[in-house]
């Protein structure tokens, strides 16, 4: 009998090759990344129950659960608005499931979506032109700044999107982040690919989320 053997791959394997993408005459002036490794837990406040999770969270993570769009960053974790009454946990591959379950038993639904989002990293100085061609959002600094979140779309495709804190090169460039269902992930990918093409894009390799 043959075994079957298994290969771990991302959901955009098939298609990501790091490198150049899009004008190369001139400095790439974007920056595109997947980043891997990652555990991302939904976290589903039951009805009554948001104070009672939102304590919960301070306890656990040293942090208020976001309950406005933003991003928190936490003990071991970075705390994501993805509705009313609702935050996803992101943190490095580790324990993150099990972490949540303690904290919120009784108080939240849970969800393991590790496996089922694509998360993207953007920077660079065109990174808002870039973003401003394929979403509605004003991603203008003053009134998107580093921490804010928001669940919108791209291209028609559902994603959750984030600032970070800005590059910590030269450049001071915004940094975006996207979590997109992974079925989508190939798309959207494209999609940014071209929207991006004209400033010139750096794929970076496939790395581990860091926190």
């Amino acid at each position: 009998m043959v075994e079957p053997s298994w290969t771990a791959t991302t959901p955009l394997s098939r298609i990501y090759a790091p490198g150049r993408h899009g004008v190369k005459n001139d400095a790439a002036r974007l920056s595109m990344a997947e980043l891997t490794g990652f555990e991302l837990v939904q976290v589903m406040a039951r009805r009554g129950m948001w104070s009672p999770t939102d304590q919960a969270c301070r306890e656990a993570y040293g942090q208020a659960a976001p309950a406005k769009p933003q991003a928190t960053r936490a003990e071991g974790a970075l705390l994501i608005w993805s509705g009313p009454d609702q935050i996803f946990v992101l943190s490095p591959r580790g324990s993150s499931l099990e972490r949540a379950r303690l904290a919120f038993a009784g108080m939240a639904s849970l969800s393991d979506q590790s496996d089922g989002r694509t998360l993207l990293r953007i920077s660079g100085i065109k990174a808002r032109d870039m973003l401003a061609k394929v979403c509605s959002l004003d991603l203008h600094p003053a009134v998107f700044p580093a921490g804010a979140a928001a669940a919108t779309s791209i291209d028609h495709t559902s994603v959750n999107l984030w600032r970070g804190e800005d590059s910590a090169g030269d450049d001071g460039a915004a940094v975006f982040y996207l979590l997109v269902f992974s079925t989508f992930a190939e798309s959207l990918w494209h999609t940014l690919l071209d929207s991006g093409a004209e400033y010139g894009i750096a794929i970076d390799a496939a790395t581990p989320w860091q926190g």
